[in-house]
């Protein structure tokens, strides 16, 4: 077996250099450098005596925890993929991707039991079923628990095992137009990148990182991980209160977040009393991101927190950070995701595969750098879709100004962006279709003052057939996680389609956003 001497971690240096320091604070309690590094360390030794290795698929799942966080920085360590699992999917969801991502071992807060339950009847492949969260007694017949076994791992640094080029990657899985979630394959992050991306936007070694959103999805995960390799502290939230959230910004003199729209609009909307009595000077770098900012959410945010806080990035878990408008510019660019991010370069090719060179004429929207996927697992054929020689794309379409500031203006696909969730329509469709009484069914986002957009339908009912919007949804909430089941429905007597067949959905879709200057969120 191939074993690999470990190189100083970073989590061990930081350790070593400032043990007192505090590196995570969750509902009172505290936890220094040193205490963190042990409570990584009992975990990955753990996850090593497990069978886990270099390479080895580790699906993780569970509401923003002390564990979740220490969890992430084990699986670095020893090497892992690290797989992290949306706690809000269905059974039947989590059963195809724990069996698509091959995960030899499974990690979950016991409030996941339900959701993982037939995931440990039917996929063959997972070796252990780990969790968190519970006493010993009190772990489903199917697990183990973690806390149980890791107080008796050693206290050490672990070793890798196993071929160390696969150490440090990670796979997010997003959903794809097809309706099944892809696993998008990452490498690890390019230090000088990263750097780059600090200097941008100013992080500094004492920031004070609060977890708004949740920790399964790349971009909260990324900029922790950017505080935490600073010697900062991560203030952990497991879940939103927008009252909470500016107790712990007050209390912590939390300096940095990630937020989507929605938690910070349910801060804003807030009775303006409850803002100001709380001292929120400290924050520096809000970071939003996962689905577009209204311009009338960005001047309220400006309004009642501050106009030097707020930096909008435009990405992807596929291509990581794209463009960065800094707080001078949100009021100036109304509907810009920015300028291009350090290190990265952006290309806009018309329908003639040309390049765009003119300003405010529209393109797909190409990515080239070091920060982008490197495959989508098992789906080799939507990764080669995706690629212009070395550029690749998620199919926005954007245009850009005469200064070069970058505008998201529609999406090759129909992807849904709710409550920052994507949420991609034809695996909705699929479900709709497998009613009794739907002959057809087209799905698309209509426009949401609390989430950016909502899932809406338009079915075509089969002959004879009947049902009610909220028999549909009951339906739907049976396979598909509660975000994605539509809110509403039409019934038309025909979905309109192209002669080649493709749904034709800016028919559908287009009469709910008349009145909008966007049709993102």
């Amino acid at each position: 077996m191939h074993v690999t001497a470990p190189a100083e971690d970073p989590l061990a240096a930081l350790a070593a250099a400032g043990p007192e320091r505090t590196a995570l604070i969750e509902d009172g309690r505290s936890l220094s450098y040193a205490a963190f590094n042990v409570l990584v360390n009992r975990y990955a030794n753990l996850l090593a005596d497990r069978g886990v290795r270099a390479g080895t698929k580790v699906v993780w799942c569970g509401r923003n925890s002390t564990e979740v966080v220490a969890l992430i920085a084990a699986l670095r360590k020893c090497g892992a993929v690290g797989v992290p699992l949306n706690y809000r999917l269905s059974p039947e969801e989590t059963v195809y991707v724990v069996e698509n991502a091959d995960a030899a071992l499974v990690l979950f807060d016991a409030e996941q039991a339900p959701q993982l339950e037939a995931a440990s009847r039917e996929v063959e492949g997972v070796q252990t079923w780990l969790v968190w969260g519970c006493a010993e007694a009190d772990a489903p017949g199917w697990a183990s628990s973690l806390d149980a076994l890791a107080a008796d791992a050693p206290e050490t640094e672990p070793v890798v095992r196993g071929a160390d080029e696969a150490a440090g990657t990670s796979m997010f899985y997003t959903s794809g137009t097809t309706g099944k979630p892809k696993g998008v394959v990452r490498s690890a992050p390019d230090p000088g990148l990263v750097l780059a991306l600090v200097g941008e936007i100013g992080f500094q070694p004492g920031d004070v990182y609060l977890t708004t959103g949740p920790l399964y999805h790349s971009g909260p995960m990324s900029f922790m991980l950017i505080v935490q390799l600073l010697g900062g502290t991560v203030v952990v939230m497991r879940d939103f209160d927008p009252e909470r959230w500016l107790d712990l910004v007050e209390r912590h003199r939390v300096t940095t977040t990630f937020s989507a729209p929605t938690p910070i609009r349910r801060v804003v909307d807030l009775p303006e009393e409850a803002i100001r009595r709380r001292d929120l000077s400290s924050l520096r770098r809000v970071i939003a991101n996962a689905a577009p900012w209204p311009f009338e959410l960005k001047r309220r945010y400006v309004e009642r927190i501050g106009d030097g806080s707020l930096f909008e990035v435009y990405g992807s878990t596929e291509l990581g950070v794209d463009t960065i408008l800094r707080p001078e510019d949100q009021l100036r660019k109304p509907g810009s995701c920015g300028r291009a991010a350090p290190g990265v370069e952006i290309a806009l090719f018309g329908a003639d595969g040309r390049p765009v060179e003119e300003p405010h004429v529209p393109g797909d929207l190409y990515v080239r750098g070091t920060a982008t996927f490197n495959a989508y697992y098992k789906a080799d054929g939507k990764f080669q879709d995706a690629r212009r020689g070395e550029w690749l794309t998620v199919g926005d379409i954007a245009y850009r100004d005469e200064e070069g500031f970058y505008y998201i203006c529609d999406r090759r696909t129909d992807m849904i962006i709710s409550g920052g969730m994507n949420i991609y329509p034809a695996e909705i469709e699929a479900v709709l279709t497998a009613h009794p009484a739907v002959a057809d069914a087209a799905v698309f986002g209509v426009p949401s003052d609390e989430w950016g957009e909502s899932v809406h339908a338009a079915i075509v009912p089969a002959p004879g057939g009947s049902v009610t919007d909220e028999e549909l949804r009951a339906f739907c909430r049976e396979h598909l996680a509660s975000y994605k089941t539509p809110r509403g429905f039409d019934r038309i007597a025909e979905i309109p389609r192209n002669p080649s067949g493709k749904t034709l959905k800016r028919r559908l879709r287009d009469p709910y956003w008349e009145d909008r200057d966007s049709r993102i969120g």
